[in-house]
Order: structure tokens, then sequence, then C-alpha cells
């Protein structure tokens, strides 16, 4: 029996998944896309001071290593031979930085982290893995002021950002420093016309440009691991987490667009081989470029900071829940929020405000008001500010779109499903696999060139099953709801003012991260506009 079930698994395909708070290692059929086995390790946050959130660069790359071990330790209990996994893929989360010394290979500081929201209590997004690219403008000044450095100081020791590739490969003993077109499309400094790192925001930014990496395909061999059970297999794939999701959800054709439920949630939206500049505050960016002498494809996202983080809040700080899945059970009980709204703006609005004086609120309260209606406010809360966001989508694309795919632990919620079906007044459609930010690696890495065994053919990807969800109300109510949300939103701006006494610090962006965050999302909307042309 073992020995049949051995002989049809065909090639096999890794994938590493570097996420808030854990790392992952996965391995998929490349056949059939079925998830055989994985590992998971936890991994710390430090937070030295509020707004400031790091991560111990060693502790990282040890999760990875001990997640592969362990996963190719079951994969033996299954007896399955590792020996069939044929590649590698790395996603990783976004615009954090991690130096290091060029000649010892070893950290000059903690991974700095690019959080979505202010405080320890609330989760923050962190990107240890795929990537070997300083952030500008964010990172780079976080580590000016954490280390008393500067960054042409520092490039005297060190050769660039997210060493995950790199240590892989080898680390200070001939690793590859590299990164792919997703994540250099993150820093700040890349052109993603040319898909070069752009001299003139370099000297904008003062980065010198030796001590960026190459910048590669999204699939192509990199290098090969140099150690553990998986030494010699090579690394092909690499994607940041929002772009491996794209490719995850099969999302290859212009106008389909995917929405991640997370701490935050981040709707991607492909729009082919054009860029599509926004008028609406949502960001052009990268999507994948699947080879070497592959297309590059362009999407437009817009995140919400607090998705997630608002179930947390309510277990966290007001104690409302003891776990995170009891909020659905909440939530079912009442049904509604009996008029009650909850704006979630506790660092600030992003897109498509990009408000910083917006802080959290909870309105239309009266005395029958309970915590399940709280409850229920939450989770449209989530389903609201997805709205906003496919809404401007809509009007930057000039196509509405037909249905959403979305994916993210948050998807589990039955009742969130249902109301983010009538909110958008759309189909919701939900993968069976819940992993999709891996498997888009692991497509990536098994589709490259000179390993071949994952086929992107529209005809050979393999068919996944879906759970849908059908609006349940009339439109006019779906309306009606959304308009008095926005009303709720309004409400919620003016909080923070230049004089606000709430810190003690006369600045609105009194949190680095969210002020830097903001800040240079403005500015690449702004460069890519220039740099486009466009007046």
């Amino acid at each position: 029996m073992a020995a049949a079930k051995k002989a049809v698994l065909g090639p096999l395909v890794g994938a590493v998944d570097q996420g808030t708070s854990s790392t992952r290692f996965l391995v998929f059929n490349s056949k059939t896309a079925e998830l055989l086995s994985h590992h998971q390790v936890e991994i710390k946050q430090e937070f030295p001071r509020e707004g400031w959130v790091e991560q111990d660069p060693k502790e990282i790359l040890q999760s990875v290593y001990e997640c592969i071990e362990k996963t190719c330790e079951k994969l033996g209990q299954l007896n399955i031979d590792i020996s069939n996994i044929k590649a590698i893929g790395v996603s990783n989360q976004r615009e954090t930085t991690v130096v290091w010394d060029k000649l010892t290979g070893e950290p000059l500081y903690n991974a700095v982290a690019a959080p979505v929201s202010p405080g320890p209590s609330d989760p923050v997004a962190v990107v240890p893995s795929g990537s070997s690219v300083p952030a500008a403008g964010t990172s780079s000044v976080w580590l000016d002021l954490r280390t008393q450095s500067t960054v042409e100081n520092l490039s005297k020791r060190i050769p660039g950002n997210n060493n995950f590739v790199k240590s892989l490969t080898g680390g200070a003993n001939g690793g590859v420093h590299c990164t792919d077109v997703t994540n250099a499309s993150r820093t700040m400094l890349f052109n993603i016309h040319s898909l070069e790192w752009d001299k003139e925001l370099c000297e904008f930014f003062e980065i010198p440009m030796k001590i960026l990496p190459n910048v590669r395909s999204s699939s192509e061999i990199y290098g090969l691991m140099k150690a553990g059970a998986l030494e010699g297999v090579p690394i092909s794939g690499c994607l940041g987490d929002q772009s491996a999701a794209l490719v995850g959800q099969m999302c290859f054709q212009d106008g389909q667009a995917k929405n991640t439920y997370g701490t935050g949630c981040f709707l991607l939206c492909n729009t082919g081989r054009k860029c599509v500049f926004s008028e609406h505050g949502l960001l052009t960016t990268v999507a994948y470029k699947l080879g070497r002498d592959k297309p590059v494809y362009y999407a437009l996202e817009g995140s919400v900071a607090i998705a997630g983080a608002v179930i947390r809040w309510l277990r966290d700080n007001l104690g409302i829940i003891q776990t995170s899945e009891e909020i659905e059970k909440l939530a079912k009980e009442v049904g509604t929020s009996y008029g009650c709204y909850f704006v979630p703006a506790f660092s600030g609005l992003y897109a498509p405000y990009w408000e910083p004086s917006a802080r959290g609120i909870i309105c239309g309260l009266t005395q029958f008001t309970n915590k399940c209606h709280i409850a229920f406010a939450a989770l449209e809360a989530v389903c609201f500010q997805t709205r906003e966001i496919l809404d401007a989508m809509n009007r930057d694309c000039g196509i509405p779109l037909s249905h959403l795919q979305v994916d993210g632990g948050m998807t589990n919620n039955k009742i969130l499903m249902q109301l983010q079906a009538d909110i958008l007044y759309i189909p919701v459609v939900k993968p069976s696999m819940p992993e999709t930010t891996a498997l888009g690696a692991a497509m990536a890495a098994g589709a490259a060139e000179g390993v071949g065994v994952w086929s992107l053919e529209p005809e050979d990807l393999s068919a996944v099953t879906m759970e849908r969800f059908e609006p349940q109300i009339n439109a006019e109510e779906s309306e009606i709801r959304y308009s008095t949300w926005k009303k709720a939103v309004m409400k919620s701006v003016g909080w923070v003012t230049t004089q606000s006494s709430e810190s003690g610090d006369p600045s609105i962006f009194c949190s680095l991260p969210l002020g830097f965050f903001i800040v240079s999302s403005m500015v690449m909307l702004i460069g890519a506009r220039y740099i486009s042309g466009i007046p």
C-alpha cells in the first residue's frame, strides 16, 4: 500500500513560508497541488519601544532549517522519499531590513520590521525571508535611529537586506545575493518599468547602489541549498507574500483579484502587462515575473491595516472573547450589529484614505448593545474596509470585479465570508486548500527553467475545489449599511492633531511605523508618476 502511494506521487516541490509570527515549510505534489506535509515553528517578536518591532535574524534562519528538517522527517514517516523534492520556493513578507557583515555573515542588528500597527498589542507584519533588499525610506531610517550609524557607514560592512536566499545558498561562503522583482518593487528604490534599481531614487534616499542585490525574476534557479536534509536542491522561486498568494490563487488574467485576510488585509488585482496608476489611493506594484524571458505583470494593491488584529484586540484588550474563534459564535447569536459600527483605525486609516489623524471608534451604541453586537460590528468592519478598497480598484480599472477570491486565516470564519459577500454584493470564493501563499511559491519554483516539474499553462493547472458565498441581502440594504459605515469613518477622522497630548509628542507621526508607512507610500505614488512621465 505504501509502495503504491509512493509510486504515484510524482515530483515534489517545497515552499518556505516565513510569516508574521511563525515560519513554515510545506511540500506539495507538483502534479496535483496536494499538500503532503508541513511543519511550523513559532518565532518571537521584540518591542524595544512603542512602534518598533524587531526579530532575531538568527532565530528566523534557524526556524527555517528546523522546519525543513522536521518536514523531511514527517515525509519519511509517510514513506515518501525526500529525493523527490526537486525545488524549493520562498514566500516572504515584505519590506523588513536585516543588515549583516559581508565577511562573516553575522547580522549587525535585529531584523527591523515594517509593522501595520504601532503597539505590541497589535500583531505586525514581518519580512525576514525572501528578499535581500534594504527597504529605503523606512527601514534605513529606523536602522539609523537604532544603531546611530549612517547607511553609508553601514555599507562598508554590509551588502544589503534580508539575507534569506543568500544564507540558504551559502551565506558568507559564496551565497547568492539576489532578490526578485516583487520584493524589489517594495523598496522605493526600484524602477518598475525598466526593472532596474533607479539611480535617481537611490541618490535621493542616499542608498549606495553597490549594496543592492541582483534583481532576478520570480521563477528561476538562484542557487542550491548548501546544508541540511535538502542539500543540493535548487532554490528556484521567490515572491513577496501577497504576490505569492496571487499566483497561488491562479489570478493570471487581467482583472482577477484576491484578498488575503490576516493581521491586515491585502487586496491585489492583476492589471496585466500595463501599469495602472491609481487615482484613488492604491499602489501600483509588480505582481510577478515567472521566468527570465517571461513578461512582467503588474497589480494594483490596497491594504487594510487592521483586520485579524481587531479580533485579537477584542480578545487581549477588552477580554470579551477568550479565543479568536469565539467571535464567530458571538456574532452568530445576534446576526446583526443592531446599528453599532466599529471603525478600527487604531493607527490611522490606510488605503484609500491615508489619514493618520484617525483613531478607532465604536458608535451607534444603545442600552440594548452587548458584546455580541460589538463582535458582529468588528467582523463587518473588516468587510467594509475591503469594500472601500474594492470600490477604488473598480474605479481605477474601469471594470467591476464579478467575484472576489479570498485566502488567509480569517476565511475560516463563515460569518465573515457571508458578510463579505453581502457587503460587496458579489460572490466570495474561497479555495478548499487554504495554503495559497506557499502554493504560489511552490508553483514558481517548480515552473522554473531547469526544474520544469510544474506547468503553469491554463490547461495544466489543477482544478481547485472552491467554497462559494453568494450575497443573501438585497442591493439596497447593502448600500444603506455601507453608507452608514462611511459616515462612521468620517467621525473617526481628526482625533489626533499636531498638538495632540495623547503621547506628549507634537507630531502626528509620533508612531514611526505609521508615519514612515504613509510617507513612503505617498512617495511611491508620486515617484511612480514622475518616472512614468504622468503630469
